[in-house]
């Protein structure tokens, strides 16, 4: 009797599939029914990775995990469309034993990766549409800028102070005027050289601000062009929430429906305490290290323009100021903030000043 060749089919068979992401290279390690069957180094490709899974594990399921950072979500979308059932987690949600933590690797992160996934101990994150996360982009540009302006801003008051030229004290403020700027550019200096560099800092700030102005021009046109103008309106009804803190939080957010509860939320923005707890005690040590860059700061301050506009918030804050520090109660305020806004983006409606939440 003639021997007859098998094919292999792994149908109905499921392998869990850990992947380290980096820009020249991934580590690969596949599992199945509670066994590392490999750990391998390849290509960053998925296309080269369904490839190989296939024809070694044909007819298999495959789930696959990577974590999120700087390669953003174009893996998720091109294993999604080749048929993996893939999710992106946080780094910080991954669970690792002491050993994993000293014996850090490529290799020993794919596995755990790997592992946890078949554990089923992980959950992905939210994996936004290309439109939502082009958005996210545009509008995180801005912030960055702003952020490179306050620090050049800082870098010319050190100057102007290492020259002994003194800053006018209604000057302190973020917010440089243009009668301002024209004052700094008539400031003397003994010599050339020193004039100059003033004349580079200035002219690095006019040209990040005139860059500000295009950003926020463009994000309005394509907010109004894709729709999104609407939920930013009725989000800068909220007292202390103007355009930029709206499309922030909205670009930040995507949708508002994706957190079942006002805890998720004020975790995920990054407003929620961190607890140590021993036994029966149990201590409060602040904010949260994690939290989202973007929002948390946004926010409290908006909650201190909040607090002056609408007396509900005034009322809290008066309040929260009889047992607490004023930081602490800026915190609790923002937190409200927060329950406005949401309660305004999931209903719907405009928000009504001074009505107590």
């Amino acid at each position: 009797m003639g021997s007859e060749n098998k094919i292999l089919d792994f149908n109905s068979q499921r392998f869990y599939i850990g992947i380290d992401v980096h820009k020249r290279n991934w580590n690969v390690t596949v599992r199945s029914g509670g066994l590392a069957l490999k750990t391998y180094s390849m290509n960053p490709s998925p296309e080269e990775l369904s490839k190989y899974l296939n024809e070694k594990y044909p007819g298999g399921s495959f789930n696959s995990v990577y974590e999120a950072g700087f390669s953003g979500y174009w893996t998720h979308r091109q294993l999604e469309q080749l048929g993996f059932n893939n999710i992106v987690v946080s780094p910080n949600e991954v669970p690792t034993n002491g050993k994993e933590k000293i014996y850090k690797t490529d290799s020993v992160d794919s596995r755990k990766l790997a592992r946890e996934l078949e554990n089923g101990s992980i959950k992905g994150i939210y994996i936004p549409s290309l439109l939502y996360q082009e958005l996210r982009s545009l509008v995180r540009l801005r912030c960055q800028i702003m952020k490179s302006n306050v620090r050049l801003k800082n870098q010319i008051k050190s100057y102007l102070n290492f020259y002994g030229h003194k800053i006018p004290e209604n000057y302190q403020t973020k917010h440089w005027s243009g009668i301002f700027i024209k004052y700094l550019r008539s400031l003397s200096f003994e010599y050339a050289i020193g004039k100059a560099q003033l004349e580079i800092y200035l002219e690095d700030l006019t040209s990040k601000r005139e860059l500000l102005v295009r950003i926020i021009k463009k994000i309005k046109a394509y907010c109004l062009e894709y729709g999104f103008s609407e939920d930013i309106q009725l989000l800068m009804t909220v007292p202390g929430i103007g355009f930029a803190t709206a499309v922030t939080i909205y670009a930040e957010l995507m949708d508002i429906n994706r957190f079942s509860k006002l805890d998720n939320l004020v975790s995920y923005v990054g407003l929620s305490p961190a607890v140590s707890s021993s036994g029966e005690r149990e201590n409060t040590l602040g904010l949260k290290m994690q939290h989202n860059g973007y929002l948390r700061n946004l926010l409290i301050e908006a909650a201190w323009i909040a607090v002056r506009k609408d007396a509900a918030l005034t009322l809290s804050f008066n309040e929260y100021l009889k047992r607490m520090s004023k930081q602490e109660a800026i915190i609790k305020i923002a937190k409200k903030l927060l329950n406005r806004v949401r309660t305004v983006w999931k209903k719907k409606q405009e928000y009504v000043c001074s009505v107590i939440k």
